[in-house]
């Protein structure tokens, strides 16, 4: 038998997730184990019947249950620890989320059974229980994200951590208990933008440049704050160390997640990680960095589909704490609302690198994909002694690409620009982005002749070796996680910008395929790679160079690289977004499975809730803003059958 179910009631400022019932999970009377007695409220600890509340670790089971904490677990038990329950007949790992809670009238809750160690502090708690409004999904998966890998027991509950209680990270920057030790101001241009982000009162986004560095700027933050309750997310494990290794050797102590959670738990030290350490476990956060805060590895893509930007801004509103999101190309989502910091023109465009655009609007379609420019390129660099290359083809794409077998011109969408498709041969074109539909008809010449343009990377890369008569090695996302560091020519998917540390010249073979897919944020991920694979070959400053192939080359996002300016495509990209209604100026949800089209019928009488069916197992559900929208996930039931609910999709 379990604890006693208890309902669902929020704490202070916290939007609670409410769910039916769930099957095969009756209420069950208390246990009657430990006698009559008075329930006491939160008072000192070691009080008998203390009762808590806890949410069982199990995503099927949304009901909150109450557990006595018996006298020899009650200095260990608190707001955000992890325990074990017996429910139901198992024994099962729960999270304590209310404390000196009151059970109803004759009821006795069992007790709990085992501690299993600390948990994120009360204020992540409370920030689960926003997330799990803001995403649709348990708190309990976001209890987990917030938890540490492995048992960890510090301090009693209630135990104030001195500053010699900080233990043993792998990176600490001062013996324990010693002064806190003062790290130098970087200088530069670093200090006039810091200066200008802690200033503000709202999110400030910093548009540095790719090459310029970045882990100046949390440096400068670092000094400026110290490095108590700081906390900086890296997209990549490997950038996350980086950047660890830097602040260490600059003075700073360092907590790089997950190893050094319980380090992390006293707040004494620079908490460094990626996307789970949005959740790090800070008490109270005094200031956050976010760097490349626009790149996807910061969207969970499990459901829920959290982002670890949005929970960074969402407990810096809570603490009234600076954030500095530092992007070379930000989001139009990320600008809204924000304050945006750039440093001068000349300074920006020196941080990209020289981009050259190879049209290919006349070439027939029937010569491939190596244009003769793209030749030359290539054997220039490889004649240099060390000259490497990388050759970027995404094999299996994100749109079918189609063009014209007469002009070769694109079948773009004449609404958004989307890429066209067809679902069968001779059949109607339809747009991949927002699903309009056209005669299978080129728009420039009036042909009915459209060829299917596609090239796997595998065999790009046995042309490309005969081609030039060089040897090159094929890396995607399931190859092995290095490259030979002696591969001269690396051709692969995007995989191959993040294998590969440095590169006389990056070429992508065809770009348009990032341009045209569906996604109503296609162009900013495209710049996005651009960004990356600028990072690969360095400033205008040295021998660098980015070739790009199209058949768009006046397409805002090459605009953006070559002249290093963001805003030629964050200007019409904010247009286009409020003249279409998408995100930020809605919020969007997509739900797939065989639940979808039941609940997506119980939130159409919702009022201010549209529906859309963009295909026949998906339902997307459009609000004016996320309250609206995430209160409606919230308050319809959801049917019986697989049913998975995408909050802020990337793909409409």
């Amino acid at each position: 038998m379990g604890g006693h179910v208890a309902s669902r009631r929020p704490q202070a400022g916290a939007r609670p997730l409410s769910r039916a019932s769930p099957i095969g999970v009756p209420e069950v009377p208390s246990s009657s184990g430990n006698g009559p007695g008075p329930v006491n409220g939160p008072g000192p600890v070691g009080t008998p019947h203390r009762v808590v509340r806890l949410v069982p670790d199990i995503p099927a089971v949304h009901r909150r249950f109450d557990y006595t904490v018996p006298e020899a677990l009650a200095d260990r038990v608190g707001v955000g620890s992890r325990v074990r329950i017996d429910l139901h007949g198992r024994r099962v790992g729960a999270w304590v989320v209310e404390d000196g809670v009151t059970p109803p009238d004759g009821v006795v809750p069992k007790p709990i059974a085992l501690s299993s160690g600390d948990g994120p502090p009360p204020a992540v708690v409370a920030l689960a229980e926003w997330a799990a409004w803001r995403w649709a999904g348990p708190v309990s998966s976001f209890l987990g994200t917030a938890s540490p890998p492995r048992v960890v027991r510090g301090p009693a509950r209630g135990h104030a951590v001195r500053s010699d209680d900080a233990e043993g990270s792998g990176r600490a920057g001062a013996a324990p208990g010693g002064p806190r030790p003062a790290v130098a101001s970087p200088g530069g241009a670093s200090v006039g933008m810091v200066s200008a982000a802690l200033d503000g009162t709202t999110a400030t986004v910093v548009r540095l440049a790719p090459a310029l560095d970045a882990v100046l700027l949390a440096l400068e933050v670092v000094h400026r704050l110290g490095p108590d309750g700081l906390l900086v997310l890296a997209p990549s494990h490997a950038r996350a160390a980086q950047v660890a290794d830097r602040l260490h050797r600059a003075g700073a102590p360092v907590a790089l997640l997950p190893e050094a959670w319980e380090a992390a738990a006293t707040g004494r030290r620079v908490v460094v990680g990626t996307r789970a350490a949005a959740w790090g476990p800070l008490a109270v956060l005094r200031g956050a960095v976010v760097l490349d805060a626009h790149d996807e590895a910061y969207r969970e893509e499990r459901s829920p589909t959290w982002s670890a930007v949005d929970v960074t801004l969402e407990r810096a509103r809570r603490d009234a704490a600076p954030v500095l999101l530092v992007s070379p190309c930000p989001t139009v989502s990320l600008l809204e609302g924000a304050t945006l910091v750039t440093t001068d023109r000349d300074v920006e465009r020196r941080g990209w690198p020289a981009v050259e655009v190879v049209d290919r609007t006349g070439d027939d379609p029937r010569t491939g994909l190596f244009s003769e420019r793209l030749v030359v390129l290539l054997r220039t660099v490889l004649d240099r002694p060390t000259g490497r290359v990388v050759c970027v083809l995404n094999r299996t794409g994100r749109a079918r690409l189609l063009a014209c077998a007469h002009c070769g011109a694109l079948a773009r969408c004449t609404s958004c620009g989307g890429s066209m498709a067809q679902a069968e041969a001779g059949g109607e074109l339809r747009c991949s982005r927002c699903g309009s539909v056209r005669p299978a008809i080129c728009a420039e010449c009036d042909s009915t002749r459209l060829k299917l343009l596609r090239i796997g990377v595998s065999r790009a890369t046995e042309e490309l070796s005969a081609l030039v008569g060089a040897a090159a090695v094929e890396v995607s996302g399931h190859a092995t996680e290095t490259v030979d560091p002696g591969a001269r020519m690396v051709v692969g998917t995007e995989a191959a910008l993040h294998r590969v540390p440095h590169a006389e010249a990056v070429a992508f073979l065809d770009i348009d395929q990032h341009l045209l897919a569906p996604r109503f944020g296609a162009g900013e991920e495209a710049l996005a790679l651009l960004a990356r694979a600028s990072r690969l070959v360095g400033g205008r400053g040295g021998d660098g160079r980015l070739l790009v192939q199209t058949r768009m080359p006046d397409h805002e996002v090459l605009r953006s690289a070559v002249h290093g300016d963001p805003s030629l495509l964050a200007e019409p990209e904010r247009e286009l977004r409020s003249e279409l209604g998408l995100p930020p100026f809605s919020a969007l949800a997509l739900l797939r499975g065989a639940g979808a089209a039941a609940y997506a019928d119980g939130l159409r009488t919702v009022e201010g809730i549209t529906v859309s069916s963009p295909s026949e197992d998906r339902r997307m559900v459009r609000a004016v803003d996320h309250r609206l929208l995430c209160d409606a996930l919230e308050a319809v039931p959801r049917p019986p059958g697989r049913l998975r609910v995408e909050v802020d999709p990337t793909a409409v």
